[in-house]
């Protein structure tokens, strides 16, 4: 009999896998990352950002449920499939809440949904204009129908859970590009500083040191604002804020390192300091990076969350779970509380995810456990 002798990736991985709450923080993650890539064919508004606006129902509670009537448009060329799947519709037909409806000879009579007890003012539409091509019976089977707002609707009459489905989007691509950029810039500091030492080691410290005295979220409204509002901007500026706790890290590490016989070896056999710091070093310090980039991960879901609050986050009619909180912060004390509440439990849910996945992967990686 013999055993196989295991790499510590797979000792790693195995302990990963005893730990409950990793693994469910871990598919969580994934289903929330199917969710942002497919939302516009899991959302019921797949209009772009998912805006369909109908102010007659604005701020109607979960399961809210109203006859519409919808409007088919004419002649409009729409997006390629596949951007429709990704990007949502440029043109979605008109869709009208109503509360009754009545057919004329030639016209179609309907009363607009008001949500009180008397009706209002009728509006009439003639067939041969507005419903070109459908008879009667096309009509009341293809465009009138029933709708339900499962999360129930926004201050704009706009369907919430299409709003927070979209939205996930932001938070998950503002935390993949803000950890890519600050490992990228951590990882390159970090490695020259503590491999080479001296005044190349003294001046990244100091770079360190300054921009660590920076208020996190101060320094990130100042990039901001320097680099415009917008979606991207805001991906820049997280990642330029988060890049310090990764350098100090890989810092520590490397200078720990780069002491063992196996670097000394790489460098007497003649290799490049490139070489040694990529093929050797590097790849030898993995297991803390991986455990900071799920803080930080969780860290630029928060940033971008209060930076939406500000205003100064992903810029209207895209959603973002952070605006969405701005927008109806007020309604807490209205008794409307689920319009902030259920962004904020979605937020909340995302970053306890990433920290627990954090806590998970600190374990595996402890050689002392």
């Amino acid at each position: 009999m013999h055993s196989k002798s295991k790499s510590l990736s797979q000792l790693a991985l195995q302990k990963f896998k005893k730990n409950l709450w990793g693994v469910l923080s871990f598919w969580f993650i994934v289903a929330c990352t199917f969710t942002a890539i497919f939302a516009y064919v899991l959302a019921p508004d797949n209009s772009e950002n998912a805006n369909q606006m109908h102010l007659a129902i604005h701020s109607k509670p979960p399961g809210f449920k109203v006859q519409m009537l919808e409007i088919p448009k004419q002649n409009q060329k729409e997006k390629a499939w596949l951007d429709q799947i990704f990007f949502g519709k440029k043109y979605t037909p008109t869709q009208i809440p109503i509360e009754s409806y009545q057919f004329l000879e030639k016209e179609l009579k309907v009363f607009p949904y008001t949500g009180q007890d008397k009706k209002g003012l009728p509006k009439v539409y003639t067939l041969s204009e507005t419903f070109k091509g459908y008879t009667q019976k096309e009509i009341k089977e293809d465009l009138i129908f029933s709708k339900t707002f499962l999360f129930g609707t926004d201050k704009y009459g706009r369907d919430l859970l299409s709003r927070m489905l979209i939205g996930i989007r932001v938070s998950l691509s503002i935390g993949f590009v803000a950890v890519f950029i600050s490992l990228v810039i951590g990882i390159g500091l970090g490695a020259l500083a503590g491999y080479f030492g001296g005044k190349i080691d003294a001046a990244i410290m100091w770079l360190i040191n300054v921009t660590w005295s920076i208020p996190t979220l101060l320094l990130v409204i100042a990039i901001t604002l320097a680099l415009g509002k917008g979606f991207w901007q805001v991906f820049i500026a997280v990642g330029l804020t988060m890049w310090v706790e990764v350098a100090r890290v890989v810092r520590g590490q490397v200078m720990g390192v780069k002491k063992l016989q196996f670097v000394t070896a790489a460098k007497a056999l003649g290799y490049s300091n490139s070489r040694i710091i990529t093929k050797h070093i590097l790849p030898n310090i993995m297991a803390p990076l991986i455990v900071i980039s799920a803080a930080n991960f969780a860290a630029a879901i928060l940033i971008e969350s209060g930076l939406s609050f500000l205003g100064i986050g992903a810029q209207p009619p895209m959603p973002s779970w952070g605006a969405m909180i701005k927008d109806h912060y007020s309604y807490i004390i209205l008794g409307k509380a689920y319009l902030a509440v259920v962004p904020g439990l979605a937020i909340m849910s995302m970053v306890m995810a990433f920290m627990l996945i954090g806590n998970a992967l600190r374990d595996a990686f402890d050689v002392k456990s």
